[in-house]
């Protein structure tokens, strides 16, 4: 599963779309990032974010904090950027440190800039299936099944994770497209034997190569959301490809898709707030 060429066609859906933004309000549609620390991993996608948004006509405000700010100092920052009627999306980098009440900074974006899908606001919207803004990463996924005509009414899919801004979601969304979900995790007892009841596997525990290709159902459609050092997933591709109907590559496939949702959530965003659509 081609992860690139749709996040390259999503993404200049959503350059044209600011482009006309510009043309008709004279305002860019802007997207703030947040950075606590200088954590190398976080400031190179950060970077590389905000490359992709000016590359797609986003103009990218970045806020630098250091590692030593406390809660209330990040919520007061965050909460400026979601009082102030330049910025149309707002985009906190985690992690941001052991001593700080991440999720009380979460929810000092406003949801209607909550463009990463990160707050409760947003989680409770994806779980009643009312409007709103996904977690980027799930709503790549949910694009890529939707590209590859993967029927998933009745379908079993098993989702491998429980992290708040992947697993549990990518399970939600899933069943609100009526599939039947099961969640799994590095604990699950007998994992195995889920596994090979998935026609749809979500694979996002964190751990390199944690899913051998004997596991994987012959015909299922394999997601791999990991994405680990030296460039491998969660999945082992070359065993579970021999089996697999469909699969996404790392990299390539899942992660591609991320920054593309969180652009075009990102030109949605301004297109509400500028009284658009």
């Amino acid at each position: 599963m081609d992860g690139t060429t749709l996040a390259r066609r999503t993404v200049e859906e959503a350059s044209a779309s600011a482009a006309s933004i510009r043309r008709r309000t004279g305002t860019a549609p802007c997207l703030a990032t947040v950075l606590v620390g200088e954590d190398p991993a976080s400031v190179t996608y950060v970077r590389m974010k905000r490359a992709r948004c000016e590359k797609a006509g986003i103009e990218s405000r970045h806020v630098a904090l250091p590692a030593s700010i406390s809660t209330a100092g990040l919520v007061e920052a965050v909460t400026e950027l979601s009082e102030d009627p330049g910025v149309h999306g707002i985009l906190l980098q985690h992690p941001v440190g052991p001593h700080i009440d991440e999720r009380a900074a979460f929810e000092a974006i406003a949801p209607e800039k909550d463009v990463d899908g990160v707050t409760m606001h947003s989680f409770a919207a994806m779980g009643f299936g009312l409007p709103g803004f996904v977690s980027c990463t799930p709503g790549g996924i949910m694009r890529l099944l939707d590209a590859y005509e993967v029927g998933l009414a009745g379908k079993h899919a098993v989702v491998v994770g429980r992290s708040a801004i992947l697993g549990k979601p990518a399970g939600l969304l899933l069943l609100g497209r009526d599939a039947t979900v099961t969640y799994c995790h590095s604990r699950t007892a007998d994992l195995s034997s889920h596994l090979r009841e998935a026609d749809v596997l979500i694979a996002a525990v964190g751990r390199p190569r944690f899913i051998a290709g004997a596991d994987i159902k012959p015909g299922a459609v394999v997601i791999d959301a990991g994405y680990n050092p030296g460039n491998v997933g969660d999945v082992d591709f070359e065993s579970a490809a021999e089996r697999a109907g469909l699969i996404t590559p790392v990299p390539g496939g899942v992660g591609p898709m991320t920054i593309a949702v969180l652009l075009d959530q990102t030109v949605r965003a301004a297109t509400h707030q500028l009284g658009l659509g």
